[in-house]
């Protein structure tokens, strides 16, 4: 079955061999890393949204080393338990999860905003719809998807309530009260808990909430992978330049990831 809609009308698309093109004639030609891009200029409010090409790398080089490797298989058993058929991953970046995750479904489609992260996502895993798109407008057809997943992503609420099944669910993934904090607690002078509940809060109208569960990884990282994990987070480009190479210049750091994953159900 197919779950992708056109950006422009709102029609289903069908793929026919390497075009995807709707009743208007509307058509999006699959990249040859084996994307398409829904992302259409009109929805567009800069020239590269999202994430840019250094974090991206950054992201893949840190993920590969398996250091969030607890979040992706407790991520996985919770796909594994609702014995679904499809999955929307909202903000699949290079898809590191989503990839993870399509094995446990029959369709997965993977959609981000930013074209170089869907290019190096397209690279690990065929049998994934990877999609340019943003979650404004989510590329796919009304109440056509068992699960939504958003991992430390956006969620667009009134998009996702459209998109999902009536029995659908949402997983939302969110930094726990001490994620990374030994380490934010280095890059900043002053350090807030996370505060994962306002997710529920933003959410309860609309959704049930099924299940939460927190998962915790301890880290000892080497210099390199540390570099990364700054890379990847939003702390780059918002830490002080002297505190960020005091940082980077040790040989490894320890610290302690914790995860808060919610479950929820549409009402």
């Amino acid at each position: 079955m197919n779950l992708l809609m056109c950006p422009v009308c709102h029609e289903a698309l069908k793929l026919t061999e390497r075009t995807w093109r709707c009743e208007n004639n509307h058509s999006y030609d699959v990249a040859k890393q084996g994307y398409v891009n829904l992302h259409v200029v009109q929805h567009k409010h800069s020239k590269n949204p999202g994430d840019t090409p250094e974090s991206v790398q950054a992201r893949r080089a840190f993920l590969s080393a398996g250091h969030y490797a607890p979040l992706q298989q407790a991520v996985v058993n919770i796909i594994r338990d609702l014995r679904i058929e499809n999955l929307l991953d909202i903000g699949c970046g290079e898809g590191y999860y989503t990839n993870a995750m399509q094995a446990e479904v029959l369709q997965c489609v993977g959609v981000d905003i930013a074209k170089n992260a869907v290019q190096v996502a397209a690279k690990l895993n065929k049998d994934v719809t990877w999609v340019v798109g943003t979650g404004a407008t989510l590329p796919v057809l009304d109440q056509s998807i068992d699960l939504c997943t958003s991992l430390f992503s956006p969620i667009p609420k009134d998009e996702i309530l459209r998109v999902l099944k009536p029995e659908g669910h949402l997983m939302v993934v969110t930094p726990a009260p001490e994620h990374l904090y030994a380490m934010r607690e280095a890059l900043f002078e002053e350090v807030k808990p996370h505060e994962p509940n306002k997710f529920v809060e933003q959410l309860t109208a609309a959704f049930e909430l099924v299940s939460e569960q927190v998962v915790k990884a301890e880290m000892v990282l080497p210099q390199q992978d540390l570099k990364n994990l700054i890379a990847m987070t939003p702390y780059a480009y918002k830490v002080k330049a002297e505190r960020r190479e005091a940082l980077e210049q040790k040989d490894q750091f320890a610290l302690t990831a914790q995860y808060q994953i919610y479950l929820f159900k549409k009402k």
